[in-house]
């Protein structure tokens, strides 16, 4: 017999609009939304003075994933779970180009995610442009993978020519594939990091002083003239800089299918943070900016220049010489100490998974920059439209995931590293006051996550295998 649960009395927040009603699950779906829903064989979930959200869907992750003679410290375990902490049940992760072949790279993947604890999509990178990879990229969507990732940096690693990006653009586009791009310029981070290591600059400050953010300015445009010329849909990565969202904003307004992507960590910190005796904690790729750029982000924003927020989650140690307590065993790996007399080999990147929705409550809804229905938009139903996941998530709407978010808007949390549930030795927001925060999570209709326990298990995940992406 199936299970149902009747959520009663709660105020639904979609990426539309917000109205008081119940919600009928059966099983892993959502069959009815409504007022005074009878189901005499549900177990009812009484919501009232709370909020029901979809499931948040956090379009860029990093797990597992190989870097500077370690790996970074969430797997897709870990990583899912702290996702589910924090109202995120669903992910999307990266596929490095690292095997002979495209299908080698996915399946090998497809092992290390087989533990994850939520819903999971692949993204893959495309890294490596020869005739092999001309021939195997129209196969991706047969695979459920409906995006490929390029890049504009990362010389002699990851990076690839504007004129091999603008051929893997018009092929992704020809087979219904959405080309991400990471947009700065490598030639010229080449020529300052060689620069600032000659004249003795090691500090952790210099990863932001050797990537100017004039340099994603260019490389955003030279991606909108690119996509252009491809004819073919956009989406633009982790996007940090005030002049970046502007272009981006320009090239919407011309009527070019390019859409933006932001963190949370670009929307509250800057260079400053990396001239901290603990600075190697804020680096990552591109880097923190100015107050000024903030402030242009969260204007992109309230404006609806960006689509979505993700987070660009790829956690290190601060110091992984030191071990912490993992669901009850001590674990340590090698992090940003790796890198204390030399800021190029500190590995890139930040805990945030289980961030982002909290965080952002607090700092957008609370304080007016966005309402509830942005919020939902960017974190849950634009990341689903855009990757080929809607109707099936990203909305509270019989047919869909039974993927719910309890909200307790008035329950404040001081946050930190002991609640955001990381695999790791920090977090940015460590003292924060927050308002508002998940106190149930529900994947496809299993309660996961109530008031701070967790009840999920690892494996229960499930490969999404996508559709075509739509364009916002």
């Amino acid at each position: 017999m199936t299970h149902k649960l009747l959520f009663r009395g709660g105020t639904l927040v979609t990426a539309a609009e917000m109205f008081t009603a119940d919600v009928l699950v059966a099983g892993e779906k959502i069959v009815a939304v409504g007022r005074d829903l009878v189901a005499a064989d549900a177990d009812v979930v009484d919501v009232h003075g709370k909020f029901l959200l979809p499931g948040g869907i956090d379009p860029h992750v990093h797990y597992d994933l190989p870097m500077f003679d370690t790996v970074s410290s969430d797997d897709h375990y870990t990583g899912t779970k702290a996702a589910a902490f924090g109202g995120t049940t669903t992910v999307m992760d990266f596929i490095p180009q690292d095997w002979p072949t495209l299908e080698a790279a996915v399946q090998a993947w497809h092992t290390k995610a087989a533990k994850a604890a939520v819903d999971y999509g692949f993204h893959m990178n495309i890294t490596r442009w020869d005739e092999a990879t001309r021939a195997e990229l129209p196969r991706l969507p047969e695979w459920g993978i409906t995006s490929i990732k390029v890049f504009m940096a990362y010389n002699g690693r990851l990076r690839l020519q504007d004129g091999e990006i603008f051929e893997a653009m018009r092929l992704a586009r020809e087979h219904g594939i959405l080309t991400m791009l990471h947009a700065e310029n490598g030639d010229v981070i080449d020529i300052l990091v060689r620069e600032a290591l000659a004249a003795g600059h090691t500090e952790p400050v210099w990863h932001a002083r050797t990537r100017p953010a004039w340099g994603a300015v260019d490389a955003v445009l030279r991606g909108a003239m690119l996509a252009a010329q491809a004819q073919a849909p956009l989406y633009i990565v982790h996007m940090n800089t005030a002049g970046g969202a502007e272009m981006l904003q320009y090239a919407r307004e011309q009527g070019l299918p390019v859409m933006g992507e932001t963190c949370p960590q670009y929307l509250f910190f800057t260079e400053e943070h990396l001239a901290r005796p603990d600075g190697a904690k804020w680096i990552c790729s591109p880097p923190m900016r100015s107050p000024e750029d903030n402030a242009l982000l969260w204007h992109a924003l309230e404006q609806g220049w960006m689509s979505t927020i993700g987070t660009d989650h790829c956690p290190f140690f601060f110091d992984g010489t030191k071990p912490i307590l993992y669901e009850g065993e001590e674990i340590a790996i090698p992090g940003k100490e790796l890198g204390k007399d030399d800021f190029t080999k500190i590995p890139n990147g930040l805990p945030g998974v289980g961030d982002r929705l909290p965080v952002l409550w607090t700092e957008g809804v609370v304080k007016g920059r966005l309402t509830p229905e942005q919020f939902v938009a960017y974190t849950s139903t634009n990341p689903a439209k855009i990757f080929g996941l809607y109707p099936r998530k990203g909305t509270l709407a019989p047919a869909a995931d039974a993927d719910l978010v309890v909200w307790d808007p008035d329950l404040k949390v001081t946050y930190g590293v002991a609640v955001a549930q990381h695999r790791t030795d920090y977090n940015l927001y460590e003292g924060w006051e927050l308002t508002g925060f998940p106190v149930q999570v529900y994947l496809r209709g299993r309660l996961i996550v109530c008031e701070g326990e967790w009840l999920g298990q690892r494996g229960q995940g499930r490969f999404l295998h996508r559709g075509r992406p739509q364009i916002l």
